[in-house]
């Protein structure tokens, strides 16, 4: 088992910075791949970023891309997502998964939420216009 719990979320205007923060527990294997997901109010949720511990590779929705930053830090047992230039269209509860990484994976296979098997609670982001 693995526990996770984000924190960090909060209001931001249009154009700020926030860091969301994974603190993660129990078995904290290094095969497990880490993600962000987000949902919005009326919406699916929808991946934002992955994080491979073991290498550290990384990988982005499109709509985040240069923008979003995932990182780990092995010491702590935390997976950071760092967001600049946020917009409206941000905001959402945000929440932090883990699963197990394959051999076939890569940008698409780490999408889906299916691929996940622990969840956090999630963090509310909201961005003011």
């Amino acid at each position: 088992q693995v526990q996770l719990v984000e924190s960090g979320g909060g209001l931001v205007q249009t154009g700020g910075s926030l860091r969301l923060s994974c603190a993660a527990s129990g078995r904290t294997f290094s095969r497990y791949v880490y993600g962000w997901f987000r949902q919005a109010p009326g919406k699916e949720r929808e991946f934002v970023a992955a994080i491979i511990w073991s290498g550290g590779t990384t990988y982005y929705a499109d709509a985040v891309k240069d923008r979003f930053t995932i990182s780990r830090d092995n010491a702590e047992n935390t997976v950071y997502l760092q967001m600049t230039n946020l917009k409206p269209e941000d905001t959402a509860v945000y929440y932090c998964a883990a699963g197990w990484t394959s051999s076939y994976g890569g940008s698409s296979y780490y999408t889906p939420s299916s691929r996940y098997d622990y969840w956090g609670q999630g963090t509310q982001v909201t961005v003011s216009s």
